[in-house]
């Protein structure tokens, strides 16, 4: 785990009892997490027990039931006002989103705009970019996703992993602090596969980002991650590093997840 060197320095990302609810069903529960910047943090566990949940909130695509999520340093969903807590404004939340940037499942690329244009609207609008700033930092991370040919061409006639490849160029365009990626080979064809994670791994060798990563690719969690965290039933089970959680899982509910996923692949 690398921090940094001034100090205490706070995490990168924390969640402090952090509940999330869909009526009856408790997805996060009184969950506390802490991720250190620069770390690589894999999310590994049975469908159902939180993890894209745990992104989703991250991102303020759901809110919170109750808990405090920090990013940086500073509250997501809330800030200080007169000493204490409050919830976020626009301003603040806009703000704190421009930390954090999203690789999701199915790309959620704009479809009627070309990898260039999908890849300038946010930092133009939200960063106020100029349209050539914009332009010149979409064409050199299009061409480190190894995409530098496809820059005119629609997200229809990309390849899944194509499109996934300018959905992450896209993502870094924010220049964000703090990389989420959920799932986000599962919609793709194995061969496909390897070219994302790649690319992912790649971006974890070029620049200091704070990753958080939702798979099922034990493999490449094994390879990628600094800590892997084991979800069950909304809270970390079990977390540690790669070796310790593969090799020697502590938990039965851990050891017999592995179990089964390794027998289905």
């Amino acid at each position: 785990m690398s921090g940094d060197t001034t100090g205490a320095a706070a995490p990168m990302v924390r969640f402090r009892s952090v509940t999330k609810r869909y009526g009856e069903l408790t997805v996060l529960d009184h969950l506390d997490l802490d991720v250190e910047t620069n770390e690589r943090v894999a999310i590994i566990g049975p469908s159902g027990s939180g993890k894209s949940t745990l992104l989703r909130v991250l991102m303020t695509l759901e809110r919170i039931d109750s808990g405090v999520i920090e990013v940086d340093g500073e509250p997501l969903t809330h800030m200080e006002q007169n000493g204490r807590l409050v919830p976020a404004d626009r301003r603040h939340l806009r703000r704190m989103r421009g930390k954090i940037g999203m690789v999701f499942q199915h790309f959620n690329l704009f479809p009627h705009m070309t990898a260039l244009e999908n890849c300038i609207e946010a930092p133009i609008h939200v960063l106020g970019l100029s349209r050539h700033e914009a332009t010149e930092r979409a064409s050199e991370l299009l061409t480190m996703v190894g995409l530098a040919d496809k820059r005119d061409a629609f997200p229809s006639q990309l390849s899944g992993g194509q499109q996934q490849r300018v959905a992450i160029a896209r993502a870094l365009a924010m220049r964000p602090k703090v990389m989420l990626f959920d799932e986000v080979t599962s919609a793709l064809d194995p061969e496909l596969t390897s070219e994302v994670l790649n690319v992912i791994r790649q971006l974890a060798e070029a620049h200091n980002l704070t990753m958080l990563m939702v798979t099922h690719q034990m493999g490449f969690a094994k390879e990628f991650a600094d800590r892997i965290c084991f979800f069950d039933q909304g809270r970390i089970a079990e977390q540690g590093g790669p070796e310790q959680i593969f090799s020697e899982p502590r938990n039965e509910r851990t050891r017999a997840f592995l179990r089964a996923v390794l027998e289905a692949t």
